[in-house]
């Protein structure tokens, strides 16, 4: 993605770090196939909500024509980044990179509000389990101690409604976390087929603990050697998609040194977010001398679970499981990754399930990292056209390939007083597995 500044003039106005690329940047048609397809312009209807009006905010900033004001930093971030135009470009104008370059300036500008605290997560929080998991633990006391107490009181009620809000979207932290339990080397009961690396995940790790675990039972069940180094850090998608490619960089430099050279057949990524940016890593780090090279060989084997066990042909359960569900395409998952078929035909191999397609499946949840979080209102629009067509299906169960669309899925279906549980897809695989073991 980076380049040299002074080859382009069209962008001698953007800071030397995380330039977009030229051709990139002058690639868009401005055909308008894009504007149906994009959350925010479908809530605002305004040219500077699509990603052609963005795209020319780019460079209108890059050229020096418009500063990075507060209407370009608006607009950067009130996109999800969820790719859906990419999806339907046919110009393969590959936007994720674009705004995510932007942000990188934005960061560098020092102009956004509330970098400060983006900049302690980021570097201090994020950088460190040791740290991450002491936030945690806060949290979880709060969760557990305090949170049942405010209720009781009725002091809860009288908090601000953002403050709320956030409480209630973010998921439970786990009672133990991932890392603290597993063992680096996990083994098959039969003979290794596969030697695998497993990313933990920041977030997996301490608040989806037992999706991690799900993971690395079906793996096992399908003759997997599962390999989950203690020393590996964050993936830094979480920074890179908030502009901070410094610490991303970081990041992916550390757990490029973890797991090079462990002989891995696959590094398998439960985490749609996660597995998306590894997948990146040659291209996050291709100026890099000392790490080019490697870190093209981690993104070429970095693999979704889903994608990983549909390629190495998974062991199907041997009795019937029984349930309804529907699927919601994950964004960094189909646009992203493109995979979109190898969750789908999991599901329907599991005998019983019966599979119900979903109505706008690949229409983005709203959740968007920590976009629920800092544009609650918007994500909650999106969230309702979501929720809505889930209801239409009648599924018990809607299954998804990523943590933040678990949660996002999860408070709109308690918003809406729905009795419909969010899976994991190695969850229910899991637990069709387990099933078939008890018969």
């Amino acid at each position: 993605m980076t380049q040299n500044k002074n080859s382009k003039p069209h962008l001698k106005h953007f800071h030397d770090v995380e330039i977009p690329d030229d051709d990139i940047l002058t690639q868009c048609m401005h055909c308008g196939l894009c504007l149906p397809v994009c959350p925010t312009y479908t809530l605002t209807g305004m040219e500077r909500s699509s990603p052609r009006g963005r795209i020319r905010l780019i460079k209108e900033v890059a050229a020096g024509h418009l500063e990075i004001s507060k209407t370009f930093i608006e607009e950067m971030y009130f996109c999800l980044d969820c790719q859906a135009c990419v999806t339907v470009c046919p110009a393969g104008v590959k936007y994720g990179q674009l705004v995510e370059a932007a942000r990188s300036q934005i960061f560098e500008s020092g102009k956004e509000r509330g970098l400060w605290l983006k900049k302690f997560f980021f570097r201090s929080v994020f950088t460190s389990f040791g740290r991450l998991k002491l936030l945690a633990r806060f949290v979880r006391f709060y969760q557990k101690i305090i949170e049942p107490l405010l209720h009781k009181s009725g002091i809860y009620k009288l908090l601000p409604r953002r403050i709320r809000s956030m409480q209630e979207l973010a998921p439970r932290i786990s009672a133990r976390f991932f890392d603290d339990y597993i063992p680096e080397r996990s083994m098959p009961q039969d003979q290794v087929r596969y030697r695998v690396g497993m990313l933990t995940g920041c977030l997996m790790n301490i608040m989806f603990a037992d999706i991690n675990a799900d993971t690395v039972e079906v793996l096992q069940v399908n003759d997997c050697e599962v390999i989950t180094p203690k020393s590996q850090v964050c993936c830094g998608s979480l920074a890179a998609h908030n502009g901070d490619f410094e610490i991303a960089k970081t990041l992916a430099r550390q757990n490029i040194d973890i797991f090079f050279n462990l002989k891995l057949d696959a590094i398998v990524i439960n985490s749609a977010g996660c597995s998306a940016f590894m997948k990146e890593y040659g291209q996050l780090l291709a100026n890099d001398i000392e790490y080019s090279e490697k870190a093209a060989k981690i993104s070429e084997i970095t693999l979704d679970v889903s994608e990983f066990l549909l390629k190495h042909k998974f062991k199907k359960p041997s009795h019937p499981f029984a349930r309804r569900v529907t699927y919601h395409d994950a964004c960094h998952l189909i646009h992203t990754q493109g995979i979109s078929q190898q969750p789908r035909q999991l599901l329907e191999l599991i005998p019983g399930v019966v599979l119900i397609e979903l109505d706008e499946a690949s229409w983005c949840c709203g959740s968007a990292g920590i976009y629920n979080l800092t544009r609650y209102e918007d994500s909650m629009r999106i969230l309702d056209r979501k929720i809505e067509n889930i209801k239409k299906t009648g599924a018990d169960i809607v299954v998804t390939g990523n943590p933040g669309c678990m949660g996002q899925l999860s408070y709109g279906l308690r918003r809406a007083n729905l009795a419909i549980q969010v899976l994991h897809p190695i969850t229910l695989l899991n637990q069709a597995y387990k099933n078939s073991q008890s018969q």
